[in-house]
């Protein structure tokens, strides 16, 4: 069962709804989950039909897709379940919208993933303004979680989630759990509108550290989960993460009221995910194409 002393939500980062199931029969609880082109791509069901020579059509993928998440709100009956549209660099806002319209009609509970550049801000207006939940994703840098907070003021606390990937700063030499302190600090000054979901987290440190810190939300492989149950589920309140090896994010006095256009949301990791997200959504297609 959920300790008493845990403030954060902890999600399953996955495209497998056994694994929803495995998990939640040994923690005895979930929050919730979050699923990307990725992890659908990585999924046994998709992997054993690519390997049969038998890859999906574009109309296919969507449809396993939708399958998939119904599959884990049966295993998962309470709890945000993330969807991610399908966005490259040149997708307009009005495509994500419609995207994000539609999966929000498969199961309830659907917060949708929209990648943190001018176009899909420009859908997260629209969509909280019309009711619906999105969870900003490829998050590298405190003027992206700025922006966010700006381009969804007004939205209900737990409409919004920003969704940093601290391990993909990790990989650049950068230490990505500054960026979570940073943000949980700057957002202290708003209204809480917007939720922290710790992402990309790559070691049971970062995932304590997260908990240490505040964050509201950690999204996180099974593999770290079950590795938490064996040590007995422990709750970590000291906030120990250091690393010399990586450079520091140095915090930014920014503003959370500003308009869009002012604050730089530009960045190459940001770019580098879309990349990949659509390479992986790709590579299920007939023909990768």
């Amino acid at each position: 069962m959920k300790p008493t002393n845990l403030h954060t939500q902890i999600f399953l980062d996955s495209g497998d709804p056994q694994e929803t199931k495995t998990m939640i029969e040994t923690l005895g609880f979930l929050d919730g989950q979050t699923t990307n082109p990725s992890l659908i791509a990585k999924s046994p069901v998709a992997q054993e039909r690519l390997a049969s020579g038998n890859p999906f059509t574009q109309e296919e993928v969507f449809e396993y897709y939708k399958t998939t998440v119904e599959k884990i709100r049966a295993n998962m009956p309470e709890g945000s379940i993330s969807v991610e549209v399908y966005a490259d660099a040149e997708t307009k806002a009005e495509m994500m919208i419609e995207q994000g319209k539609k999966m929000a009609t498969w199961i309830p509970g659907v917060h949708i993933k929209l990648p943190t550049n001018a176009e899909g801000l420009k859908a997260a207006r629209a969509l909280v303004d019309e009711g619906y939940n999105v969870n900003m994703t490829l998050v590298f840098s405190q003027a992206q979680a700025a922006a966010v907070y700006a381009a969804t003021s007004g939205a209900k606390k737990g409409q919004v989630f920003l969704s940093p990937f601290i391990g993909r700063l990790d990989d650049i030499g950068q230490n990505g759990m500054d960026l979570i302190a940073n943000v949980l600090k700057m957002y202290k000054e708003g209204d809480g509108h917007v939720e922290v979901l710790t992402a990309s987290v790559r070691s049971m440190e970062h995932f304590f550290a997260a908990i240490a810190l505040g964050s509201d939300i950690i999204t996180v492989p099974g593999k770290y989960l079950l590795a938490w149950q064996e040590g007995g589920i422990e709750v970590p309140t000291a906030y120990t993460y250091m690393r010399e090896d990586f450079a520091p994010i140095v915090y930014e006095e920014l503003s959370l009221t500003d308009d869009i256009s002012s604050y730089n949301i530009q960045h190459d990791l940001t770019d580098k995910g879309l990349e990949k997200f659509v390479a992986d959504w790709k590579a299920l297609f007939e023909g990768g194409e």
